[in-house]
């Protein structure tokens, strides 16, 4: 088997430490690593599969030889370097929003429409989390019957706003149990015993960038710009893994029994359903888990062309990183 130059951009961050773990696990053939940030990690020194490597800062000559760039930096930083990177003789597999709805940017989830992956001209995207734990659920309905409608209402995870916003919160539980003053830096509001409607920021049309992005990004993805999809994107008092309500109609019938059936054939995906022993997703049991999970599957009151559930993923590893790596594992499988 071949090996690769790989290099991870924004390595000491959540999502990258999540993926060098993830590369760990799932034995990719690396034949080197290079490990990049911002000027302000560079130094650091990080272990992986037992070696000592030193974070070096990621300038536009950071890509000499590298062959798989993963990038987890932030929009900003994507646009700055990816295309060093391209020109450098890498592919980008970039987890910022910065190319998602790029014409000739792939945005991928290997299990909902891997043939996109080869359709890059050395970037490809991965998707925001948060649409990434519905297309699991909805990819195998959709195939069997045609989705017209998506309303979803999602309750994210503190750790989707990053490190430092899980840090928030539990700093804000360590205030409280010691009756200390509650302080507010990443959020808008206090996260702790609270529920806050505002993930990202709000758009002329009412809706935030997170909402809008669960949208333009399924329709992209399913290459269906008939679907008509609302959101409503929530932060919740959790630290890790994000959870969904989903109602959906379809072109035609579909049952609950065939709907489980579907998705427990589907890779990556598995039904938690059992509500007469309170068997259903939570965040609590798909932390640190690739698989997502689904449950409270129900025929909608609106008739039997209409579905609800309830999803749930680790939004670190399959939301962000897992998904990152399974890109690259397509990739090089061709």
């Amino acid at each position: 088997m071949k090996n690769y130059n790989v290099a991870v951009v924004g390595s000491t961050g959540a999502v990258g430490q999540e993926m060098l773990k993830i590369l760990d696990e799932r034995e990719f053939p690396i034949k080197s690593l290079k490990l990049l940030a911002s000027k302000r990690s560079a130094g650091k020194e990080i272990i992986f599969k037992g070696q000592k490597y030193k974070v070096e800062e990621t300038t536009k000559d950071s890509f000499c030889d590298v062959d798989i760039a993963l990038f987890s930096a932030g929009g900003s930083r994507s646009k700055e370097f990816a295309p060093y990177a391209v020109k450098s003789g890498a592919v980008v597999i970039d987890n910022s929003s910065a190319f998602r709805m790029d014409k000739d940017v792939p945005l991928v989830v290997p299990e909902v429409n891997p043939d996109d992956i080869f359709k890059h001209n050395g970037i490809i995207a991965n998707p925001n989390c948060t649409t990434i734990i519905m297309l699991m659920a909805l990819k195998p309905l959709y195939d069997y019957s045609k989705i017209k409608r998506v309303i979803v209402s999602s309750y994210q995870a503190s750790s989707g706003a990053g490190a430092q916003a899980m840090q928030e919160l539990e700093e804000q539980t360590e205030s409280w149990v010691k009756r200390q003053e509650i302080k507010v830096n990443k959020f808008p509001y206090q996260l702790l015993f609270n529920v806050i409607p505002h993930v990202d920021v709000f758009t002329d049309n009412a809706y935030t960038k997170e909402e809008m992005k669960m949208i333009n990004e399924t329709r992209k993805m399913l290459h269906d710009d008939n679907i008509v999809v609302s959101a409503t994107c929530v932060r919740v008092p959790v630290f890790r893994a994000h959870s969904e309500s989903v109602t959906l109609e379809f072109e035609d019938s579909v049952t609950p029994e065939k709907a489980r059936e579907l998705i427990d054939g589907f890779p990556g995906v598995k039904v938690v359903d059992d509500t007469a022993n309170n068997v259903y997703p939570m965040p609590l049991f798909v932390s640190g888990k690739d698989d997502c999970e689904v449950g409270r599957i129900r025929q909608d009151l609106n008739g039997s062309k209409w579905l609800s559930l309830w999803v749930a993923g680790d939004q670190i590893r399959k939301g962000a990183a897992l998904n990152a790596v399974q890109i690259a594992e397509t990739l090089i499988k061709k």
